[in-house]
């Protein structure tokens, strides 16, 4: 950390709020913890600790190398791949005790169903999102029957909600998923999960579901202000170099910005490379509890904020310091806030209080 410039992760409250949801949400029985992505950006083994100690009991990524990372420290825990395993790597994750899901009949056709007999299946349906999953009753069912035909272990079936804030689709989806498993008896499938973080606060849970996923909740973000959760993550860094500029002068590539007055410039070492994109500029850090104006052209490594006498040398700088501003910046730069914490690179270390 020889830059000064990190994330802090602040691992007793990702604790928190993971038990603060379960403790309200409290009519599941499995409760998946979604940690790919490096767990949003916070760091997957140390945060993954944590997760499970506000009591999940399930987890959930997208990525075989990702369930693979977290099986080496994670023994017991089953860890289910969202996303599409290859044939030649089926035993593998067999090896590993990682969930499959099977995603579609012609996945299903690509597929050694005797390398399956060891395996541990969900099965995902597509209500809409029209991203994974089977799609129709008819292939659900040639799905299901082929597995169940071969005594392969169907420990699931899930969905998920495209737009959770709209109730309309949300139920035309749930509608759907009833209409696609229709003919099963979903009481004896052992696990069946639809709703996820935004989901789970805004649904009541339906009598077929047993599980949910958390997924951006466990970090402070939810529609349901009563949880009163608390921010994980914030990003510092400190000044290097303080510039004066007379009138005229021009700051950074492009000389995107023009000194109107005698103005300090500010020179923070963290950039694009580190996730801090271009978009950024004309957000507020805070120095010294004061906040202060990015300018310019954002570079690879490092970036300027006009500031005043106050500031010194080394000073420390919150690019980051709750989820207020998450969602600010979010705003901003019209995304979400998912996206605004899996963008900070590896490069910037994570320390965890």
């Amino acid at each position: 950390m020889y830059r000064n410039t990190y994330a802090e992760i602040n691992l007793n409250n990702i604790e928190y709020n993971v038990k603060t949801v379960i403790n309200k949400y409290n009519n599941f029985k499995y409760y998946f913890g979604v940690v790919k992505a490096d767990c949003y950006g916070h760091g997957a083994i140390k945060t993954t600790l944590s997760i499970i100690k506000g009591g999940v009991n399930y987890l959930a990524v997208a990525l075989l190398e990702e369930a693979l990372e977290l099986r080496k420290v994670y023994k017991d825990i089953p860890i289910l791949c969202l996303g599409l395993i290859k044939n030649e790597d089926i035993e593998l994750a067999i090896k590993n005790n990682i969930t499959l899901s099977i995603l579609s009949k012609d996945y299903l056709e690509t597929l050694d169903l005797d390398k399956l007999k060891k395996a541990t299946i969900h099965i995902k349906v597509n209500t809409g999102m029209n991203r994974l999953g089977v799609s129709t009753k008819d292939e659900f069912n040639y799905v299901y029957n082929k597995l169940k035909d071969k005594n392969i272990n169907i420990e699931g079936i899930y969905s998920h909600i495209h737009s959770s804030d709209n109730e309309k689709t949300t139920n035309n989806q749930f509608l759907k998923f009833e209409q696609i498993t229709a003919d099963i008896d979903l009481s004896k499938i052992k696990i069946v999960h639809i709703q996820a973080s935004d989901a789970l606060t805004r649904y009541e849970k339906k009598n077929y579901l047993n599980g949910c996923r958390l997924g951006i909740i466990m970090y402070g973000f939810s529609s349901d202000k009563s949880l009163n959760l608390k921010s994980t993550f914030k990003l510092y860094s400190n000044v290097v170099q303080i510039n004066n500029l007379s009138i005229n002068d021009t700051v950074g590539y492009n000389a995107l910005y023009k000194a109107k007055e005698d103005e300090k410039i500010a020179v923070i070492p963290i950039g694009y490379a580190d996730g801090v994109i271009r978009k950024y500029r004309g957000s507020i850090v805070h120095i010294n509890n004061k906040p202060y104006k990015i300018i310019g052209n954002i570079c690879m490594d490092m970036l300027f904020v006009k500031v005043d006498d106050s500031i010194k040398l080394f000073d420390k700088v919150e690019i980051i310091k709750d989820n207020n501003q998450i969602t600010e910046i979010a705003e901003q730069l019209d995304t979400i806030e998912y996206e605004i914490l899996c963008n900070i690179s590896k490069r910037i270390p994570r320390i965890y209080i």
